[in-house]
């Protein structure tokens, strides 16, 4: 019987690549630090608007993120985050806007965190990932959920207090599993949930739930969504994913029974496939791989023995 491979073991999964960026958190509530940060020359930001920033491409092929030294960043307010600092001592910051500034060259487009996150370097894709996760949580937390009083940004962004009542929010991040289930023929099972588009399959996936192991949380995610009962679980590795605030944590699991039944409120079909069989799959169009940023690339990557086919960003 053929098993789990490591012939794509040693690529990272995206997002998780060592960035070489310290977030220096001690900085955070220190507001002289922060405006000298600000104020020096070497500085740079870039613009997070509703998910998205600007990148460019370079002449030799590269795409960055584009960034700004300070003193020529667009005016804002309170939505300055400090998101950390690089080896050579720059400062970097995300300015958040209600939409992106306007590039007089026009090479510079817009790109959410699915495509930049796989065209930028591992250091730019981790200060996206940071300001995107920020983002999300600034636009959707502005109030307090104690006494309902509007609340002020702390911290460089990274906490919410209440003027009222004195409560500090934190930003959020909802736990998710995601897992590679496999049977005794080592086929691997694939669904494709209600609002994908026709041949989208990917791993299950599901939110841990309070009280909850993650362990238990796998079971009984694949249990509700397939009908399938899983024995043994491993975990493989973990991926931020903000959208708009999870991290997925990636697990290898082992089903103990075969037949499927799908709850048809969040899967719409679930099929096992054999490495031969999704590879033809594959290569009639009849399935679509997931987004390879995704942890769910990986996980069906790791099983499969090598990448996924590409697919283009829509």
């Amino acid at each position: 019987m053929t098993t789990w491979t490591d012939h794509t073991a040693d690529r990272p999964v995206s997002l998780t690549a060592p960035s070489g960026i310290d977030r220096a958190a001690h900085h955070r509530l220190d507001e002289a630090w922060l405006a000298a940060a600000w104020s020096h020359p070497t500085t740079r930001c870039f613009v997070v608007s509703g998910g998205q920033v600007l990148i460019d491409e370079t002449p030799d092929g590269r795409t960055e993120l584009v960034m700004t030294p300070a003193f020529e960043a667009p005016l804002t307010e309170a939505h300055r985050y400090f998101l950390g600092i690089d080896d050579e001592g720059v400062r970097y910051f995300a300015l958040q806007k209600d939409a992106l500034p306007g590039r007089i060259d026009q090479s510079a487009r817009p790109a959410g965190l699915r495509e930049a996150g796989l065209l930028l370097s591992a250091r730019e894709a981790g200060l996206m990932v940071h300001a995107v996760g920020l983002e999300n949580w600034q636009r959707t937390h502005r109030f307090c959920s104690r006494c309902g009083e509007r609340t002020v940004i702390a911290a460089a962004g990274h906490i919410r207090r209440c003027p009222a009542c004195g409560a500090e929010h934190y930003p959020r991040t909802d736990p998710a599993v995601i897992m590679a289930v496999t049977d005794d023929r080592d086929r691997i099972l694939l669904g494709r949930q209600v609002h994908w588009p026709e041949g989208r399959f990917s791993t299950l996936a599901g939110f841990v739930e309070p009280g909850e192991s993650i362990e238990q949380s796998v079971r009984r995610e694949v249990f509700e969504e397939a009908g399938i009962t899983v024995g043994p679980v491993e975990y493989v590795a973990s991926q931020p994913w903000p959208f708009p605030s999870s991290l997925m944590l990636g697990f290898k699991a082992r089903a103990t029974s075969t037949d499927i039944n799908v709850d048809g409120d969040e899967i719409h079909e679930a099929r096992w496939f054999s490495r031969d069989e999704l590879q033809a799959a594959f290569e009639s169009g009849e399935v679509l791989p997931p987004y390879g940023i995704s942890i769910a690339a990986r996980l069906i990557e790791l099983w499969y023995g090598k990448p996924l086919p590409t697919r283009s960003f829509v």
